[in-house]
């Protein structure tokens, strides 16, 4: 065999056996790709009792208001409706009462309904609270815009010691409306106007008697629409000056020989 054919044929054998030992060590050097696959555990979940629908102040659940909805477990916080402990809720709350607004998807609560009784007005009623009317016209009502669930100021205008001068106060301040006339609950758009003759307020004892007393006093009582933003302000002062006494027995003013006195019998004789 000719000496270049041997040489050759050395050339292939090393490179063959060096491919070989190349082949080798990447086989020992652990190349094999490793996949990890996480795993997601979803967490339990309970059936909450949710509003299939808005629900306006003074709205009846009916049919289809309500449905179960499923409900992180570890979101459930007390005063949920659970189908685990009420089982029969979309059953026994046939005919509630809406109390506050309830938007769709929202969870139901016990405070926001009150029960099927015929008594819607009553119903909407805090414990504690007074329903009471009082006349209002376009004029004294804010132009109309008015609407239920609104906040207003009661302002009373009367006449003062001199006949020419009238005296104006606020008698009550940022108060809930109940109703305007009968409707109970806005209109549908939420946007349109409502007018009426009677505004019904939702009151403290208290304030009860001052609006009475300044229904009496007043030559006009005026409705001042307040911002939604004032919602969360005090609603149970009043002008108690109006008051006297532990019984809060109105205050008589008696005007006789151009004096004003507080107690008719306390008031000069005529001359």
């Amino acid at each position: 065999m000719k000496p270049a054919r041997l040489i050759i044929l050395a050339v292939a054998v090393a490179a063959a056996g060096l491919a070989g030992l190349l082949a080798m060590q990447m086989a020992g050097s652990g190349g094999v790709v490793t996949q990890v696959q996480s795993v997601i555990e979803k967490e339990p979940t309970v059936n909450v009792l949710v509003s299939t629908g808005n629900l306006a102040v003074g709205a009846r659940i009916e049919d289809g208001s309500v449905h179960w909805m499923a409900w992180p477990q570890g979101g459930v916080v007390p005063g949920l409706i659970t189908e685990t402990d009420k089982p029969d809720a979309i059953k026994d709350l046939q005919g509630a009462v809406v109390r506050l607004p309830i938007f769709e998807g929202e969870p139901i609560r016990p405070e926001k309904i009150a029960d099927s009784s015929s008594r819607i007005l009553s119903s909407l009623l805090p414990a504690g609270k007074r329903a009471v009317a009082t006349e209002i016209s376009v004029a004294t009502g804010a132009g109309g815009f008015i609407l239920p669930n609104d906040r207003v100021d009661v302002i009373m205008v009367r006449k003062g010691t001199e006949a020419d001068k009238l005296i104006t106060e606020t008698v009550l301040s940022n108060v809930r409306v109940l109703a305007i006339d009968q409707q109970i609950q806005e209109k549908d758009d939420g946007s349109k106007a409502v007018v009426g003759t009677t505004a019904t307020l939702e009151l403290t004892p208290d304030q009860t008697k001052v609006l009475a007393v300044a229904q009496q006093m007043a030559d006009r009582l005026s409705l001042a629409l307040r911002s939604v933003a004032d919602a969360q302000e005090q609603d149970t002062s009043a002008a108690d000056y109006l008051l006297s006494g532990d019984n809060g027995s109105a205050i008589i003013q008696v005007i006789k020989s151009g004096a004003i006195v507080t107690d008719a019998s306390s008031a000069p004789k005529a001359e």
